[in-house]
């Protein structure tokens, strides 16, 4: 199979909030053409573990994370649009990151790389564009730690995005979602095959990686989806496990995702991104959340929320949309009945795609 994506080597230091990387390599992958004005693009932002990969195309054709709202004749039109989707700085598809090798030992970064923010992934999105000639974005769009992303590069970048996109997002995380996710972190350090993150690429720490994403798949879902979908359903097809193995649906629907993340993705480069989501601040630009958001110099935004969604409440999307309105003269907020909890924008499409298309 091909690969779509493209690359964008940046030789010189690139100098994040709280350390500098002696050269950078950003993946990312477009959708469209771009216009002889440069007015179309669109610029997308992942959340935590997906790649650049949001929709098929003839050089990928395999289904991306967002097919159902990226392409021609879709709410992100690529017949109108140029979509530049760029895989997050940290993570392991291609981008710079822990599991990348350092140029100056020929070992790959591990905890040597330098503590990651969300603005370091939004400065890395920004210099793709730039490298194109694009001057200004018809919009930003993020979903998740997206959204926060999409964020910080319109208050990093005012000015350098005539529309603002974000779903199921936020200023700033939660006590909630920081002790969830710091639970995660815990966990896949406290398997002995961590090593202090000096584990072998083929012998990752599995064990850890495994019970992190079920207790993120807990927090990514609703309860009511889930008595909707499982009841108390009884497992029919696991093997046997012992006394305490899988009895319920549940249980094996959060198994199967769990064994289908672990050979997937890196953990170091999972500590990284989950804690750079926990380490973002509104108020770190300009003391506080209305100083932060007045950074902001985009022509419209669209917000909007899930009332399922106890990662990201919707209080948190509510905050964003009376914080913008100060300076976003065309700002709209959505509130979505979506069961499918934080990861409706992933999977509800009913109700999601005519809302992103009417900001289209």
């Amino acid at each position: 199979m091909s690969d779509a994506r493209q690359f964008l080597k940046l030789d010189a230091p690139f100098r994040m909030m709280r350390g500098v990387l002696a050269q950078v390599e950003i993946a990312y992958e477009t959708w469209g053409e771009l216009s002889a004005a440069g007015d179309n693009a669109v610029l997308l932002f992942t959340g935590l573990s997906p790649s650049a990969h949001a929709a098929s195309s003839p050089g990928d054709p395999s289904t991306g994370w967002w097919e159902d709202m990226v392409g021609p004749d879709k709410p992100i039109d690529t017949n109108r649009y140029f979509v530049v989707c760029v895989n997050s700085l940290g993570s392991c598809f291609g981008s710079t990151g822990p599991a990348s090798i350092d140029p100056r030992t020929g070992e790959p970064y591990r905890l040597g790389f330098p503590t990651l923010c969300l603005e370091d992934i939004a400065n890395a999105g920004h210099a793709v564009i730039e490298s194109m000639g694009i001057a200004r974005l018809h919009s930003v769009v993020g979903a998740s730690m997206g959204g926060m992303t999409a964020l910080a590069f319109a208050m990093l970048h005012p000015g350098a995005a005539e529309g603002v996109l974000l779903i199921s997002s936020a200023a700033r995380s939660l006590p909630f979602s920081i002790a969830v996710r710091s639970l995660q972190r815990e966990i896949v350090r406290s398997d002995p095959a961590w090593s202090s993150g000096n584990y072998p690429p083929e012998e990752p720490p599995t064990v850890g990686m495994r019970l992190a994403r079920k207790l993120g798949m807990i927090s990514y879902r609703s309860s009511a989806e889930w008595t909707v979908r499982f009841g108390r359903e009884r497992a029919t097809d696991e093997p046997d496990r012992g006394a305490f193995g899988i009895d319920f649906e549940v249980e094996s629907y959060l198994e199967a995702h769990a064994v289908r993340f672990i050979g997937t993705f890196d953990a170091n480069c999972y500590l990284y991104l989950s804690r750079a989501m926990d380490l973002f601040d509104v108020c770190d630009h300009g003391g506080s959340l209305e100083a932060g958001l007045a950074r902001v110099q985009a022509e419209r935004a669209l917000i909007i929320g899930v009332e399922t969604d106890f990662l990201f409440p919707l209080a948190q999307q509510r905050e964003l949309a009376e914080g913008l309105k100060a300076t976003v003269p065309d700002l709209d907020f959505r509130v979505l009945p979506s069961i499918q909890g934080h990861d409706s924008f992933l999977v509800d499409m009913d109700r999601f795609r005519p809302a992103v298309a009417s900001f289209f």
